[in-house]
């Protein structure tokens, strides 16, 4: 007997993958699945493609990926449209995110030559006689493994600043969203159509271990904390460098000078937004006693309001299955521990949908406090002070991002949360500012995209010295005197031993 499965499940028929929606089961499309040898072949073209990328210089790939840019905000709606037929992402939802990264890619193209192009930097007194030139190079081939709850924006936060550094991609997208990937590639391929700059790779999860072991000069993946160190372990076999975006289990600290409204409505937003499926997403906050309960109020009148379904909803369907089970599981520990469910609970999760839940009281030693949910779910817990609420944040291996709401005390609460990235009276907006970098620490992963260091990340520095005069201190030949010798020690002292 078949076994039935979930609406959204991918699934492999012959050779193709076959991608349906999460909500409907209705097929979104299907695509080529790739074996070991075609994903070789695939980096061996691109890397013939690079070669050709890097050869157009800043200035002809600039003009390119703003025509990118161009068709990509011309053709939204077809792409969002696309985005909830395949994922279940609301409408409103998808074409948020898919202007967020259209502003990535303009700012890429527009400043790849300002942060990466070749400079003169300056000498140093004990080798003035040469110049120092830096400049940095493309990697060659990036491989781009791309998560499905964000299928546009978090892997055009790789691709795009791959591609402006000079580098030729070879994209796997999730198996879970692979038409949507497959729709990135075609619509850069209109604008490119000359070489396979851009290209795709479709399968299950053997299709990215075959990337990491394809012969890429750089991975970048993002996805959960367990695979992305199978994919270190396996881009370890050949030394491949890695860019890794994992998991999060991010905080908001609610300070007891803060807008408690705004805190709300941002809370709100930051933890249901793409039914909490956001590896940013607030899954826990800490108000301080004086605004506790107010701020609980705030926060279940808000996710109350919220609607659910296929369509013109404010949250739409769990996009794996799976995760379905995780979010009961949460729930029922926090629970069964003594939590309290103020909003939905347990009866929450009706598959394909997860309502929201807001649980209070919740134990710091639960899986919906210590482990990533990934679902409309938040937890509310009260501290005495900031101190308590900044300890407990902290406390998890997990370092994303993070939220602080308050006035006198915010901007110094964020510096000292153990994350890569923080707002303050507000949540999530750093992943749309494309001037900061966006990564995390401890089992978030390390590498960061977007902003300078972001184009940095997919270019190595090229370090050249030239030689401009004879050395007035020569020290680096054999042709040195022993008074040579003294007077480089007698003007290192003299400069700093002071």
């Amino acid at each position: 007997m078949t076994a039935v499965l979930p609406p959204g499940t991918p699934t492999v028929q012959g050779n193709h993958l076959i991608s349906t929606s999460p909500a409907t089961g209705d097929e979104a499309g299907r695509v080529p699945v790739a074996a070991a040898v075609d994903v070789e072949r695939a980096v061996e073209r691109a890397r013939a493609a690079g070669q050709w990328w890097a050869g157009l210089g800043y200035t002809e790939r600039r003009e390119r990926l703003l025509r990118w840019r161009r068709l990509l905000a011309q053709r939204m709606e077809e792409l969002a449209g696309l985005m909830h037929a395949e994922g279940g992402k609301p409408v409103a939802d998808a074409l948020v995110e898919i202007v967020t990264a259209v502003e990535h890619v303009d700012w890429a193209a527009r400043n790849a030559r300002r942060v990466l192009g070749p400079r003169r930097v300056r000498s140093r007194l004990v080798l003035a006689e040469f110049s120092a030139h830096l400049e940095y190079q493309p990697h060659g081939v990036v491989g781009v493994i791309g998560p499905w709850n964000y299928p546009v924006f978090t892997p055009i936060g790789s691709i795009a600043y791959a591609l402006a550094a000079g580098n030729a991609v070879v994209f796997k997208p999730s198996e879970y969203t692979p038409v949507v990937g497959q729709w990135l590639v075609d619509s850069f391929a209109e604008v490119v159509p000359e070489h396979p700059v851009l290209t795709a790779v479709h399968g299950l999860g053997d299709v990215g271990a075959a990337l990491c072991r394809a012969g890429v000069d750089k991975l970048a993946f993002t996805g959960s904390t367990a695979t992305a160190k199978k994919v270190m372990a396996a881009c370890a076999e050949s030394l491949t460098p890695v860019l890794l975006e994992a998991g999060g289990k991010d905080a908001m600290i609610v300070d007891s000078d803060a807008d408690l409204d705004a805190a709300a409505e941002a809370c709100v937003w930051g933890a249901m937004t793409n039914a909490g499926q956001t590896c940013i997403g607030i899954e826990r906050a800490y108000a301080v006693e004086p605004v506790f309960d107010a701020f609980v109020d705030k926060v279940v009148e808000r996710a109350g309001r919220l609607t659910v379904g296929p369509r013109d909803a404010d949250i739409g369907p769990i996009t794996m299955p799976s995760q379905l089970d995780v979010i009961r599981r949460h729930i029922e520990d926090a629970v069964a521990r003594g939590g309290r469910a103020v909003l939905g609970g347990p009866e929450a999760v009706r598959p394909p949908y997860a309502h929201p839940t807001v649980l209070v009281e919740v134990p710091e030693q639960a899986a919906a406090v210590r482990e990533e949910t990934f679902g409309p779910t938040l937890t509310i817990n009260r501290v005495r002070t900031a101190d308590e609420a900044l300890a407990r944040a902290n406390a998890l291996p997990y370092g994303l991002g993070g939220s602080v709401f308050g006035q006198r005390r915010a901007v110094a609460i964020a510096r000292r949360l153990r994350s890569g990235m923080a707002s303050v009276n507000s949540t999530l907006t750093f992943a749309g500012m494309s001037t900061l970098p966006f990564g995390g620490v401890g089992e978030s992963g390390f590498g960061r995209i977007h902003g300078e260091d972001g184009l940095r990340e997919f270019a190595r520095a090229k370090a050249v010295t030239r030689r401009r005069g004879r050395s007035l201190l020569p020290s680096t030949t054999f042709e040195r005197t022993p008074a040579d010798v003294a007077r480089l020690v007698k003007a290192v002292k003299l400069l700093y031993g002071r």
